[in-house]
């Protein structure tokens, strides 16, 4: 059955609302919305609905970008500070986990199901690697210490290379029925990982620099820029036999931490990106796979789940933070926290497009096992947070900061939006402490805009417009975000230093006690009335009015 072109379109469109229906009812339910896609996909497919659809190469290609896209996105949203104490940790897990997860799993399989032992070992290798997109998409729900977030953060990033290397190895040793010598194996793997590590960190870098250059007061086109930087860098790593998707988890870390303008913009569209190839592939993999085949493999599917889950992760997770003295609580969490989603689906396509031995009993296994996984760990991990003492009650550092370029002005346009968890509610104007020439020109609140003085409290919801010379704009950022985790005392024992610091120290102290005051004797006026004109009445006489200015 063949679809018309506007019959795919509009049940495209179709499908991308239901998506985001099946997110509102994810969140209601406590059910994993990639299981929901999955669903939909099946729904769709030919033992159901009819649509038919079996191009393994197809859904290989479109898993391959959708990956790229994910990894991209968790990338650009991942903060350095909350990963750069864990990289040991997380390179451990990747490396060493990963190989001790398919080793275990593999024997596993070997001894519990009839296959061989080379199709067995890539069984392992294709469930071993834990899924950026469902990890993501857990860590969003759930508020854990930063160590526990930026080691399986960066663990799920980096792991997905390593797993792709064994896959292509193993999948050419089944197939060929010759395998290459082990330790050149391990070389090509490891060369590979170097490649791309290298090619990230110089396209990130280098894309920093001429993305700078590029940079316009209007936000639109900034993101596109940056997402072709980071396609030059899976592209580059490709061309060198290098690791596309670690060089595109590298490139897009680096861009998404070096402040580059319109990062807000950026991140909101890096987002729609991540969550739209999220959709589209599990909704593919679903239309992928047969449905009428699974009864066979349901059993030894749940034996692979029940070796990898409850021996082949704990395993690999001791042997990788053994040496890093990792408290065993946060292992604990971690091992359970191994997610499956659609990187093993999409490793399974390559032994099939590849015809290797028992390839569609092997993609059908990975994909109980994917499904069996997510739905019964996904659910439980805030419950086990909560068992372990690790979930906290609330995030204290959500401020997004937004820059723009004022173009001939010489100057850059802050946009701070103060969230529902910020310390910044309650802090006045004047215990910002911005560095100067950095002054807060205009807070946008629901019920209208004012121009604060001193005195003038922040709140939640609060959306802060601050102007600033690109020579402090970094320490603008820094303080801000310092206060947004710690409160107006932050920083109170610093220096004012040649950098731009905030005075701190009985300076800052002196000046809070000054503004308390002030605010005591002269009190605050009221903020955002209606004026009869339809502005909005503004300190000091002035009046905003929509599409107008002050005078």
């Amino acid at each position: 059955m063949s679809l018309a072109p506007d019959l795919v379109v509009v049940l495209g469109a179709c499908v991308l609302i239901a998506a985001v229906a099946a997110v509102r009812l994810s969140t209601r339910t406590g059910m994993p919305s990639l299981l929901l896609y999955l669903g939909l996909g099946i729904v769709l497919g030919e033992d159901v609905i009819g649509i038919p659809f079996d191009d393994q190469q197809l859904a290989q290609s479109v898993g391959y970008t959708a990956l790229a896209l994910i990894l991209a996105e968790g990338g650009l949203t991942t903060r350095w500070d909350s990963i750069k104490g864990t990289l040991g940790p997380a390179s451990a897990l990747a490396t060493v986990g990963n190989v001790v997860s398919f080793l275990v799993t593999g024997v596993g399989a070997w001894l519990l199901l009839d296959l061989d032992l080379v199709t067995s070992m890539l069984l392992g290798a294709v469930v071993a690697s834990t899924d950026s997109a469902a990890v993501f998409s857990v860590l969003r729900a759930v508020r854990l210490p930063r160590r526990v977030v930026g080691m399986l953060e960066a663990e799920s990033g980096f792991n997905d290379a390593p797993a792709v290397l064994a896959v292509i190895a193993l999948t050419a040793a089944s197939a060929d029925g010759q395998a290459e010598p082990w330790w050149l194996s391990v070389l090509l793997a490891v060369a590979a990982l170097g490649i791309g590590l290298v090619v990230g960190l110089v396209v990130g870098r280098l894309g920093a620099l001429v993305l700078r250059g590029l940079a316009t007061p209007v936000s639109g086109p900034f993101p596109l820029a940056v997402l072709a930087a980071i396609g030059i860098a899976y592209g580059a790593a490709h061309l060198l036999h290098g690791s596309g998707f670690l060089a595109v988890y590298v490139c897009a870390l680096v861009l998404g931490n070096i402040r580059l303008p319109h990062g807000g913009a950026t991140r909101g569209f890096a987002t729609s990106l991540g969550w739209l190839a999220q959709i589209g592939l599990f909704v593919l993999l679903g239309l992928l796979v047969t449905p009428s085949r699974l009864p066979g493999v349901v059993l030894p599917a749940l034996a692979v789940t029940a070796v990898l889950v409850l021996l082949a992760r704990p395993l690999s997770v001791v042997a990788s933070l053994v040496w890093f003295r990792v408290p065993v609580r946060d292992q604990v969490f971690v091992s359970w926290a191994g997610l499956r989603g659609a990187v093993p689906i999409v490793l399974a396509t390559i032994p099939v497009v590849e015809g290797a031995p028992d390839a569609l009993r092997i993609f059908d296994v990975v994909f109980v096992v994917v499904v069996v996984s997510v739905l019964v760990q996904a659910p439980t991990l805030p419950l086990l947070a909560r068992r372990l003492g690790l979930q906290e009650a609330g995030d204290s550092e959500e401020v997004d900061v937004e820059s723009s370029p004022l173009g001939r002005m010489g100057a850059d346009l802050l946009e701070v939006h103060v969230h529902e968890h910020s310390r910044l509610h309650g802090v006045s104007v004047l215990e910002l402490r911005l560095p100067q020439p950095a002054h807060v020109s205009l807070v946008v609140r629901p019920d209208g805009a004012i121009v604060p003085i001193p005195t003038t409290t922040l709140r939640h919801g609060d959306s802060l417009l601050v102007v600033t010379t690109p020579a402090v704009r970094e320490s603008v950022d820094r303080r801000l975000r310092s206060v947004s985790e710690s409160g107006r005392l932050a920083g109170w024992d610093e220096d004012d230093g040649p950098a731009g610091r905030p005075v701190g120290g009985t300076a800052a102290r002196v000046a809070a006690r000054a503004a308390r005051r002030a605010a005591r004797r002269v009190g605050e006026r009221p903020e955002g009335k209606r004026n009869r004109r339809g502005g909005v009445t503004l300190p000091q006489d002035q009046t905003f009015t929509p599409g107008g200015s002050a005078p």
